[in-house]
C-alpha cells in the first residue's frame, strides 16, 4: 500500500473546529415557521440536504457520506420529512424528542449527550429540543448526494403563508426576501392521501433497535492492537463495521449506512498507536481534547482537538490519536463504507502487542498467542506482515 503524507496546507484543510462553522438560518422551507424559526443547519463535509444556495460548505471533498450539525435552543422545533439515504444522529448536547411516523402512528423516541439515533429511510421524521438549553447534533447522511428530502404537506401549505416555497429541484425560494415567484409546474408537489398511506410505520420496539444510548455501548479493551498491551483505550460499535478488532464486537444497529461509527475512549496519557487505514476517517471530539498525530516521525504534522472540532483523515495517511496529558477523552469515528475496515499497523505496534503475549488471528481479531496453533500463527504473520 502506497502511503499518503500530508503537508501541513492540506492538513489544516480537512481541519474543522468549532470555529470555523458557519450557520445558514434559512437553510429549509420551515425555518420561517413559529417554532422552528431559530434552527440552524450546518453543512460540514458535504452539502447534505440544504435547500439553500448560500449554505457555507466546508470540506466539499466527497467521502461517500455527509457531514452536519442541527443545532438548536430550548422548545425549538425540526418539523416532520423524509429522507431517501441514512440519516443518523450523534448527539452532543441537549435534550431532545424524536417523532417519527405521522397521525396516530407517531412513535417518540427522547435522546441526549451520547446518544446515537439511525432513522429508516422513507418515514417522516422531526424532532425537538425538549431540554432547557442549547442543543446540538451531529448528523451524518447516506451517499454525496442524498437526492433532497420530502416535506409533510402540511408543512409546505405553512410555508407558503411565509413566502417560502421548494421548486422541483428541491432549492429555496424565499419570496420575502425578493426571489421570483416560480410557476406552478416549476413547484415541488405535496405527497397524496395515497402516496402518505403508502409509507410504512415503524413500532417503538422496533425504533428501540435502532438506538444506541450512551449507557449502552459495549466496551472493550482489546479492540486495538496498538493499546492492547495497556489498556489505556477502549472500543465501543455503535453502528456498521468498522474497524474494532475484538472478534466479540456486534454492531447493534448493521444494516447498510454507507458508512460505520464506533466510540474511542481514551484514558489519560493514553495513545491509540500509529496506524493506517484504506478508508477515510473523520474523527468527532465529544469529549475532552485530543492531540492528533498525521504521518511519520520525519514529515509530522500535530494538532490540538477541542470538543466539537472534527477532522478527515484521507486514506493510506499515517495517524495516531492520544489524549491530552491528564485528560479522559471521548471521540467518535466514522469510516466510509460498509464493509469491515482492516487496521494497518507499523511493526514496532505489532512487535510490542507480541511482547505482551497478544496477536491477529488469521481473521484479523486479537487473540492470545499461546492460543493459536502454528499453522495459524504462520497464516496470521504473513497476510498482517504483508499488509503493513
Amino acid at each position: 500500500m502506497q502511503e499518503k503524507v500530508l503537508s501541513r496546507e492540506e492538513a489544516v484543510s480537512r481541519l474543522i473546529r468549532r470555529s470555523d462553522m458557519v450557520a445558514c438560518k434559512i437553510a429549509f422551507i420551515d425555518c420561517k415557521l413559529p417554532g422552528s424559526e431559530l434552527k440552524e443547519n450546518y453543512s460540514l463535509i458535504g452539502p447534505g440536504v440544504t435547500q439553500s444556495k448560500d449554505q457555507v460548505v466546508n470540506l466539499t471533498e466527497k467521502h461517500g457520506f455527509s457531514v452536519g450539525v442541527a443545532a438548536m435552543p430550548a422548545g425549538t422545533v425540526n418539523n416532520l420529512h423524509v429522507h431517501f439515504t441514512a440519516e443518523v444522529f450523534m448527539i452532543y448536547e441537549g435534550n431532545w424528542r424524536f417523532r417519527l411516523g405521522t397521525g396516530s402512528n407517531i412513535t417518540e423516541i427522547d435522546a441526549g449527550p451520547g446518544d446515537v439515533l439511525s432513522i429508516p429511510t422513507w418515514i417522516f421524521r422531526g424532532f425537538s429540543n425538549i431540554g432547557n438549553g442549547n442543543g446540538w447534533i451531529f448528523t451524518l447522511l447516506g451517499g454525496d448526494d442524498t437526492g433532497g428530502i420530502i416535506w409533510h404537506p402540511s408543512i409546505l401549505e405553512a410555508a407558503a403563508e411565509h413566502g417560502m416555497y421548494l421548486t422541483q429541484d428541491n432549492m429555496l425560494v424565499d419570496t420575502q426576501a425578493g426571489d421570483p415567484m416560480p410557476s406552478s409546474d416549476d413547484l415541488l408537489k405535496p405527497l397524496n392521501t395515497e402516496q402518505m398511506n403508502s409509507l410504512r410505520n415503524y413500532s417503538p420496539e422496533e425504533m428501540n433497535e435502532r438506538v444506541v444510548h450512551a449507557d449502552q455501548r459495549n466496551w472493550s479493551h482489546q479492540a486495538l492492537l496498538g493499546c492492547v498491551s495497556n489498556g489505556r483505550c477502549e472500543l465501543a460499535p455503535v453502528l456498521g463495521y468498522g474497524m474494532t478488532e475484538d472478534g466479540s464486537h456486534i454492531p447493534k444497529i448493521s444494516n447498510p449506512h454507507g458508512f460505520s461509527v464506533e466510540w474511542l475512549r481514551l484514558n489519560s496519557h493514553a495513545s491509540t498507536g500509529r496506524f493506517k487505514l484504506r478508508e477515510k476517517l473523520v474523527i468527532f471530539v465529544m469529549k475532552g481534547t485530543i492531540e492528533l498525530v498525521l504521518n511519520e516521525s520525519d514529515s509530522e504534522q500535530r494538532f490540538t482537538l477541542n470538543e466539537q472540532d472534527l477532522f478527515s483523515v484521507p486514506p493510506n495517511v499515517w495517524r495516531q490519536i492520544n489524549s491530552h496529558g491528564n485528560e479522559k477523552a471521548e471521540v467518535t469515528l466514522v469510516i466510509a463504507g460498509d464493509h469491515r475496515k482492516h487496521i494497518i499497523w507499523p511493526q514496532e505496534i505489532i512487535q510490542t502487542a507480541q511482547a505482551s503475549g497478544y496477536v491477529r488471528d488469521p481473521n484479523g481479531y486479537i487473540v492470545r498467542e499461546d492460543m493459536l496453533p502454528k499453522t495459524a500463527l504462520d497464516v496470521s504473520a504473513a497476510r498482517w506482515m504483508v499488509e503493513a
